[in-house]
């Protein structure tokens, strides 16, 4: 699965969330300042060349859906990311993150309970 620009994620997020829609649906959803319908239906093209998005026709408009979910794209991705970025160890993400003064202590924890849960599941 290719990875998406910056312009297609934010088409595809708009679509996840919609399930289906038309250009202008699409654009009313775009943050301001919009870009011209002509910029969204070539975005909106090239993903469905992608294979990300597929249409139904209705005279010569199109109703556009993801043929990708979101929660496919987002494994990939961050498969993508881990590899890239930290050597396909999880271990490495992890210590990344909590050597990083962002996270609270309470997210630290939040992390360390949500791990703890499915250590138990995978012991069971």
């Amino acid at each position: 699965m290719k990875e998406l620009t910056k312009s297609e994620e934010q088409i595809m997020r708009i679509l996840w969330d919609i399930g289906k829609g038309f250009v202008n649906d699409i654009l009313e959803r775009l943050p301001q300042p919009k870009p011209a319908y002509n910029t969204v239906s070539t975005i909106v093209r090239i993903l469905e060349k992608k294979g990300f998005v597929s249409h139904k026709a209705y005279g010569k408009t199109h109703q556009y859906f993801p043929l990708v979910s979101k929660k496919a794209y987002t494994k990939t991705f961050l498969k993508g990311f881990l590899n890239n970025y930290f050597s396909n160890s999880y271990k490495q993400l992890v210590s990344f993150f909590s050597n990083d003064n962002s996270l609270s202590i309470e997210e630290m924890e939040e992390i360390k309970q949500l791990m703890e849960e499915q250590i138990k599941k995978k012991k069971q």
